[in-house]
């Protein structure tokens, strides 16, 4: 993924405005566990497409998210 650092500093969660963190392929908000996932270095950002940390592990996608 490259996605620029300092963008990604400045990004918030869009469901609870915490901070966001890349991991794997997806954006992850510590506050709130969503995972947003990331296609073709664009980051999804809608709540309603985001994946809960959990279903991301459980799927496969990313073997471990340490928050």
């Amino acid at each position: 993924m490259s996605i620029n650092k300092k963008l990604i500093e400045i990004m918030v969660c869009p469901k609870c405005n915490g901070d966001i963190k890349e991991k794997n392929m997806f954006l992850v908000c510590e506050k709130c566990k969503l995972a947003f996932p990331v296609l073709d270095d664009v980051p999804n950002m809608l709540i309603d497409e985001a994946w809960t940390v959990d279903k991301a592990k459980n799927a496969g996608f990313v073997h471990e998210l340490k928050l």
